[in-house]
């Protein structure tokens, strides 16, 4: 079988996987398009959104229409590690009591962290490994994760009253940040209509499987990116930092640290997903733009004076784009 063939089936496989989403969900295009963007870059998501603009039910229905395991973490204060990873609990097998170990939640293929950053710092760490290395690390026993595998985890920016914001290097180790936007009149009158006509929402059948997800990260992973593309992709990075000679005015005033190497291998790799999901063979400026926002605004860091002024780090980011020119 043919790269072309296998680029074609792939792509019509997660065309239908996103109908099958905007089914239940409704707007949020770009929200769903990035989730799907993460899910083919073997990455994780932070979704940001006030209560009740379906942040979980998104979640939720992309597990059912890829027909995978899912579960579901409530991150409060007193959750402890254990329980998301789970523990050693002593067990009676043929007669002898021995140490077995019983899987936490985390043990899933899409795994939802909702309000992550009400748990304390320690909890907030467990997902680390799981997060980086797909494995779980208990008594000296490393446990690998299943794939797919994807943490896409959900912070309120209001009510931080008994929150603790995620550490900088925690922050890093998502592909992307998404912030959910707030629904038009007409999108709110679709909402009212699929969530009252019915005693619950129809959640969409299995539309592709773990081996199409496989089959399709293969994929992406192999559509190319001009040298000039990626030498621009690396001097939109450079331009965050202040101290870089392409850094526009903002970014010298404002930022205390800019995006990280990991940024430009994000940038690159969503905007390969990007392209994939658009039907196209290859990478386009077209391609960066729309990976370039949620690739970086987590990784930015203001300094005192950005974070007194009010600035954030997405204005940042239009000015660099504004300033960095593709050739």
């Amino acid at each position: 079988m043919t790269t072309e063939v296998r680029l074609e089936e792939a792509f019509e496989t997660f065309g239908r996987l996103e109908r099958a989403v905007a089914q239940v969900i409704v707007g949020q295009e770009a929200v769903v398009r990035s989730t799907l963007i993460a899910l083919l870059c073997r990455g994780n998501v932070l979704l940001e959104g006030v209560p009740g603009l379906g942040k979980t039910l998104l979640v939720r229905t992309l597990a059912h229409a890829l027909g995978l395991r899912f579960s579901r973490i409530q991150f409060t204060p007193d959750l402890m590690p254990a329980d998301i990873l789970g523990t050693n609990i002593i067990g009676d097998r043929d007669g002898q009591r021995r140490f077995e170990f019983s899987r936490g939640p985390i043990f899933a293929h899409i795994v939802l962290a909702d309000e992550v950053n009400r748990a304390t710092p320690k909890t907030q760490s467990a997902l680390l490994e799981a997060m980086e290395e797909r494995t779980v690390s208990i008594g000296g026993t490393t446990y690998p994760l299943d794939e797919p595998f994807i943490v896409l985890a959900t912070q309120n920016p209001i009510e931080m009253q008994g929150t603790y914001p995620l550490p900088e290097a925690q922050v890093d180790r998502f592909l992307l940040k998404v912030n959910l936007p707030f629904p038009s009149l007409d999108e709110l009158v679709r909402i009212t209509a699929l969530n009252t006509e019915s005693e619950s929402i129809a959640f969409p059948s299995p539309v592709a499987s773990a081996a199409d997800v496989l089959a399709a990260r293969s994929v992406v992973h192999r559509i190319p990116i001009a040298e000039g593309l990626r030498l621009y992709v690396g001097r939109l990075v450079l331009a965050t930092h202040p101290d870089s000679a392409d850094a526009p005015d903002m970014a010298r005033n404002y930022v205390e640290y800019g995006a990280s190497p990991r940024a430009a291998i994000a940038l690159v790799r969503a905007a390969k997903a990007h392209a994939f999901l658009s039907g196209e063979v290859h990478v386009r400026p077209a391609d960066i733009q729309a990976a370039f926002l949620p690739a970086l605004q987590h990784r930015i860091i203001l300094n005192f004076r950005g974070e007194a002024e009010g600035i954030t780090p997405s204005g940042i980011l239009a000015e660099v784009w504004r300033k960095v020119p593709v050739a």
